[in-house]
């Protein structure tokens, strides 16, 4: 059993980055849970986008594209109760009243912003795109091993957990930089802002 080739894993890389690091409704959705929270609370959504793109990745690599164009109505489903969740969450950052040391809405389940982050992915035609459109263009799908699914599974782990925790990173630092009550509340309502634009994107993205 061989490995793939590394010129095929360095074009899937950059292409993958590519795609990860030009913001988007996921991006935009964790950055917003960042502001809203800290990083920490951001890494729920962060795992459950991951989840998502695996998801698609294994549609792309096994062939199941017929089958995830076959369930569209399913996606379509999956994509307004996720912008549903993301407003909900928006509403509970704009009317957040923060203390001087702290800016969050009420505790949020992180299994619920887990699967929010989830169906984010899920009903983003960005996602969608890439992995069935995309990625057979860089990968030669007819000629991978299980080797070479490793290898490109631990890439898309790598690459998304890396890029969406260095844009909670910056959201994080940035929050920390503001203490007053009257400054958090503005980083409140700049959160809900994103997270209801996120919610648009998904919309209105086809």
């Amino acid at each position: 059993m061989t490995a793939m080739d590394l010129f095929t894993l360095f074009a899937f890389t950059i292409a993958y980055l590519i795609a990860l690091i030009i913001p988007g409704p996921g991006i935009a959705a964790v950055v917003a849970r960042a502001l809203g929270g800290g990083f920490k609370n951001a890494i729920p959504m962060t795992l459950g986008i991951l989840a998502g793109d695996l998801v698609y990745f294994f549609f792309a690599i096994f062939g199941l594209a017929a089958l995830a164009t076959y369930f569209a109505p399913i996606f379509v489903i999956i994509r307004w109760v996720g912008a549903a969740y993301l407003l909900y969450i928006a509403y509970q950052f704009w009317t957040a009243k923060p203390g001087s040391e702290q800016m969050r809405p009420k505790k949020e389940d992180a299994m619920k912003t887990f699967l929010a982050g989830f169906s984010l992915t899920m009903g983003n035609p960005k996602t969608i795109i890439f992995y069935l459109a995309i990625l057979p263009t860089v990968v030669p799908l007819g000629q991978i091993n299980a080797l070479a699914i490793v290898e490109l599974t631990v890439l898309v782990i790598v690459c998304l957990l890396l890029v969406c925790s260095a844009y909670a990173a910056l959201a994080s630092a940035a929050r920390d930089m503001f203490r007053s009550e009257k400054a958090l509340r503005r980083l409140n309502k700049t959160a809900g802002a994103m997270l209801a634009g996120a919610a648009t994107l998904v919309v209105l993205q086809h």
